[in-house]
Order: C-alpha cells, then structure tokens, then sequence
C-alpha cells in the first residue's frame, strides 16, 4: 500500500465515522477521485473491517464500549434538557388501566416527576424510582432481588422470576446503547436479563433515550430494535426509522 493510499484510506474513514454513512459519489467529490477508485477502497477497508460496504456507499462501524458504567449521580445531569422533555412526552401514554413497568435509569426516573395518572399500577426494579412514586400517592410495587450499586437497581434471578409473573400493558426502559445491527445493550449481564425479561412481558416496549445513546454498543444485548418503541429528544441517523416506530420530542 503506498502513501497516497494510505491517506486515501484515512480520509475515507473520517468522513464516514463523522457522518456515520456517506455515498461513493460524496466520497468521490470531495476527494476529488474516480467512483471506481472509491469503490475498490471501500471494498478494502470492508475487508479490513473498517467499516461496512452497503450499496450505494459505506456506513462506519461501532465498536463495543465494554462493562464499564458511570454511577447514577455522574449520569443524572447529563443531557438534562433532553431527558426532561422524553420523559414529559412519554408521562403523557400512561392511561388508567396501564400495568406500568418502570426500568431503573436516569431518564426513567425523571418520567416519574411527570405521572400525574394513580389509576394505573407501576412495578419497578429501581429503587429510587420506587420511592419516588410512593411519595406521589401511586400504587407501586418493588421487585424484589440483588440490588446493584452503581444503578441502584434490583437485578439477578429473583427479580428475573418476579418479572416473568407479570404481564404488564406498557414497560418503559433504560438503554445504554443504541445499535441498528446490536440492538439495544448494557453493560452489566444481570441488568441486561432483567431487562429482557421486562420487554417480552409486555403489550408494549418503549426505551427512553437521548440521542448520545444511538451509535454505541455495550456488552450485552437485552433486546433487539423490532421489539421497543423508541423515544428520544432527535434521531441523529434515519436509517434507525426504517427498523422500529421512533417519537422524537424535540425535532
């Protein structure tokens, strides 16, 4: 491979990892080459694993981001505005005879500032989030099980048993990362089966998430895009639209 190659190639992938998808014929004006060039390289890096040759073009590839997790008290304040306005809009779907689950999160939490229904019941595996709605009157349920720390959520085969005896209207959940090929993802494997277990006991599936969580990859699937609505403050890539229903709140 010889220099201009090789620059060829670097700029090829920064464009596609700053856009997450590009087209040949973009790729060939701004590099100022052939699309047959752009095509034999797209063919290479593909082969290379550097990204991922569609038709038409190329999109770039995500890369797992591993176990580690932020604690609550470092994730309540990021993204704020966003979480504030997902979690008004989704308040808003509860209707009375909901039986409500309510995964642990951040965002998730911030949906409970918004209830205003105490018709519907709420079941829960977060135990602020339990808190939280016993202060507002609700009738509420804990899941009972391992508590972890870093999420302050209940997780293992207790809760995972406790779930698989519900059968809930609605589930509202948490996701760390967004991923049209993984899928929504976790960190931690326990977190993840419970969550799982929440979203096939229910009629309907919906994940709160900012848009800062699309594009990433954690460690453990817990559902794949087809199974959960999602709800987010702007889609930063269309092709998620193509894979399930996706409200967002503040286009």
């Amino acid at each position: 491979m010889n220099l201009l190659t090789q620059e060829r190639y670097q700029s090829i992938l920064s464009m596609v990892n700053e856009k997450s998808a590009v087209t040949v014929a973009e790729l060939a004006e701004v590099l100022g080459i052939s699309e047959s060039t752009v095509r034999r390289d797209l063919t290479a890096l593909d082969e290379l694993g550097k990204l991922k040759k569609v038709f038409g073009g190329a999109t770039s590839v995500t890369k797992p981001e591993g176990i580690y997790e932020d604690n609550v008290s470092l994730r309540e304040n990021l993204m704020s505005e966003e979480k504030t306005e997902i979690a008004r809009y989704s308040a808003k779907l509860i209707n009375n005879s909901d039986f409500v689950f309510i995964d642990s999160g951040t965002t998730t939490s911030r949906l409970i500032d918004f209830i205003d229904n105490n018709k519907a019941t709420y079941v829960t595996n977060g135990i602020v989030h339990a808190r939280k709605l016993v202060q507002k009157g609700l009738n509420a349920y804990l899941i009972g099980g391992k508590v972890k720390a870093a999420t302050e959520a209940v997780v293992g085969a207790e809760g995972i048993a406790n779930i698989k005896s519900f059968n809930f209207s609605k589930a509202f959940m948490g996701a760390n990362g967004i991923d049209i090929d993984s899928g929504f993802t976790t960190p931690e494997i326990e977190e993840a089966m419970l969550k799982e277990a929440a979203v096939n006991r229910s009629y309907m599936a919906f994940v709160l998430a900012d848009h800062t969580k699309f594009r990433r990859v954690f460690s453990v699937t817990f559902s794949p895009l087809r199974k959960c609505c999602i709800i987010t403050d702007s889609l930063p890539d269309n092709r998620y639209a193509k894979e399930t229903v996706i409200k967002e709140v503040m286009k």
